[in-house]
């Protein structure tokens, strides 16, 4: 595999000591490749906080827990996530976020809205879908993988080191405890190292033990500030039939 840039390997970042800045390659193109490297889904690139639609959350439809309306609930989420950038923006040892809720309440879209808005103030992000980037550490074990291809340690080291670092779906698969152990291993680096974390899920704080091993739950819990999405319907449904009735 040809690479541009032999200091970082097309990676846009290179380790100072034990903390990774962006490499010296960006240059013009910097942008540009902060978007390769985060990862971001193509759905998703440039979405910002002004597109997040707070008529997906019902004012007269309740977290019957809290007694807060799914509308509050956004409310609070949404201004959670615009405070972390301000604050990753003015130091990079914040705490994280985690976004719980069910499949298509806006969690992935909020974690969204804050990458790209560090992005485009030049921060560098990485964005991983959990389950696909544990598939990618595994495929590095094929026995007729390309000797250039990246490793499981570039992969893990990466996902250690990076400034912020997005979990998506972290949610409730099987587990092996090889996977387990390659999620414990990050998230305990990132916690010694202030290094802050988003994650979204649609397990609840309470149960995530369950699914994750205490170690890891109790690492997460200490880094992260946890925030609930409740809607009464699939955001993602709701898209579908809107553009359906538009005829596009």
């Amino acid at each position: 595999m040809r690479v541009n840039c032999e200091l970082c390997l097309d990676r846009g970042i290179v380790l100072k000591g034990d903390v990774a800045v962006p490499c010296s390659c960006s240059g013009k193109r910097r942008f540009e490749r902060l978007i390769s490297y985060s990862l971001l889904p193509k759905k998703y690139l440039g979405c910002s906080f002004e597109d997040f639609k707070f008529e997906y959350y019902d004012r007269n439809y309740y977290d019957e827990e809290k007694a807060i309306s799914c509308y509050d609930l956004a409310r609070i989420a949404y201004q959670a996530a615009r405070n972390f950038v301000n604050s990753f923006l003015k130091n990079n040892n914040t705490d994280g976020l985690l976004f719980t809720g069910p499949v298509g309440s806006g969690k992935t879209f909020l974690a969204c809205c804050i990458a790209n808005a560090l992005l485009k103030k030049g921060r560098v992000v990485l964005f991983t879908v959990v389950p696909e980037f544990l598939d990618q550490i595994r495929a590095t074990y094929a026995p007729d993988r390309d000797p250039e291809d990246l490793t499981e340690s570039d992969l893990v080291d990466a996902a250690r080191q990076v400034p912020l670092l997005i979990l998506d779906d972290l949610g409730a698969h099987n587990y092996t405890d090889w996977t387990l152990n390659k999620v414990y291993t990050i998230i305990n680096y990132r916690l010694n190292h202030c290094l802050p974390v988003i994650v979204t899920t649609n397990i609840s704080p309470l149960d995530l033990d369950n699914y994750l091993g205490n170690r890891t739950t109790s690492r997460l819990l200490e880094m992260c500030k946890p925030y609930r999405l409740l809607v009464d319907a699939d955001i993602r449904a709701i898209k579908r039939r809107e553009k359906d009735m538009r005829g596009c």
